[in-house]
């Protein structure tokens, strides 16, 4: 294929209602943080209910990441092949039968197992969105619907931990995973009920291994996707940082309740929802990578605020929360502009496209929670120092990268 389809490909006409459209993106984007962020509040509960070491509790995180990100370069082809639809039902269908597997786990191991499929079918959900955006929208346009989608993810994360965290200390940890099997059958059940197919032109030939390899080919080697990727893969480094370190800093280290850690995770996703709308604001006056630019800016100064003030000594619960309230506000930016914006140059390819983007940054979640599960040492340093690092890789994608190739070649 060539190198780079025409960006300026027109959208993909459908007759489902834009209010719809918004609403299966928040459904398949948010599934991620109730997968994640409603399961985090009862992390330690079930690590002490197995009786196991918190390395093995990792894993059910890291390895549900690891299949979510590899499951993707599976299913984008497949989307690419059949259609954005029966992937969609396929995966929504294992995700639901996969949490009531870990709902009622009965070991570790097991419920690693369980999570590991959940991870596989979880991709599915999430490729699917970033493919449909760029089915239905131009780049420009995908920003912004994309963040209107990431809002309601952002408002099912609110839900998430003070619900997990509610859950687990009046029921147990095994009603929190429960939940899981609820959203996934809601999601499902839209899909198959509302949801219509998006592809404007199914690609014979996307599984074709030849034709597979030069696809992928042409996208890694994109300098619009180089740019858009890292950003939006080390803006989720950062996020994956706080959400598998903090349960144990907060709760074991700061002496936080789960309920009251739930509501810190409230906060925190509140703060994304405004960096959302922050984003469509920013969008139509600065334009794409004006606003990463700025976004940037703010990343860096949460980042320092934080790791600045935890080698001060001034170790508490507001001086982590306020500062990465920050670097929430500016990856309610990042995330809309890099997803849609690595996923904009491949009309043609927006399944693949999509894959990869989310393969890399599952590959660096899961990278980062094994080193979490090696660095946390009964201090608040893995989280602070983790965050600084990530902002700082962060502001230089955004100033440099996206800068210089952030709006895509034309051929």
């Amino acid at each position: 294929m060539p190198a780079a389809p025409p960006v300026t490909a027109p959208a993909h006409s459908t007759a489902m209602a834009p209010g719809l459209v918004v609403l299966v993106l928040s459904l398949l984007l948010g599934i991620q943080p109730v997968t994640t962020d409603l399961y985090l509040p009862a992390l330690p509960a079930l690590t002490e209910g197995f009786g196991a070491p918190l390395s093995q509790a990792q894993l059910t995180l890291t390895s549900l990441l690891l299949a979510f990100g590899i499951s993707q370069l599976v299913w984008g082809p497949l989307s690419d092949r059949f259609g954005r639809r029966p992937i969609l039902l396929l995966g929504l269908g294992a995700y639901a039968l996969a949490s009531i597997g870990c709902a009622l786990a009965a070991s570790m191991p097991l419920l690693i197992v369980w999570r590991t499929v959940q991870g596989a079918a979880m991709g599915a959900a999430v490729m699917g969105a970033r493919a449909i955006v760029r089915d239905l929208y131009t780049p420009e346009m995908g920003a912004r619907i994309m963040s209107k989608g990431l809002t309601g993810l952002g408002v099912i994360a609110c839900l998430c931990a003070p619900l997990g965290g509610v859950l687990t200390d009046a029921f147990g940890w095994r009603y929190a995973l429960l939940v899981l099997a609820v959203f996934g059958s809601s999601a499902l059940a839209l899909v198959a009920l509302r949801f219509e197919e998006t592809v404007p032109q199914k690609n014979p030939n996307a599984l074709q291994p030849a034709a597979l390899v030069r696809t992928w080919g042409s996208i890694v080697r994109h300098p619009t996707f180089i740019a858009y990727s890292i950003l939006s893969t080390a803006s989720y480094a950062g996020l994956f940082t706080f959400l598998a370190s903090s349960p144990f800093v907060f709760t074991k280290v700061l002496g936080y309740t789960r309920t009251q850690y739930g509501l810190a995770m409230f906060s925190i996703s509140f703060v994304y929802i405004l960096g959302t709308f922050l984003c469509r604001r920013l969008l139509p006056r600065l334009g794409v990578r004006r606003s990463v630019a700025l976004a940037g800016a703010i990343t860096l100064l949460a980042g320092t605020l934080m790791g600045g003030l935890a080698l001060a000594g001034v170790q508490n619960g507001w001086a982590i929360l306020l500062p990465f309230w920050l670097f929430m506000l500016a990856h309610g930016v990042h995330q809309p502009c890099g997803q849609s914006g690595a996923v904009g140059p491949f009309p043609q390819a927006a399944g693949a496209a999509s894959a990869l983007n989310g393969f890399l940054m599952m590959l660096a979640a899961f990278a980062v929670g094994g080193w979490i599960g090696r660095s946390l040492d009964g201090t608040v340093f893995t989280l602070t120092n983790g965050i600084w690092f990530w902002s700082v890789v962060i502001s230089l994608a955004a100033w440099t990268l996206v800068q210089k190739h952030g709006e895509p070649r034309r051929t």
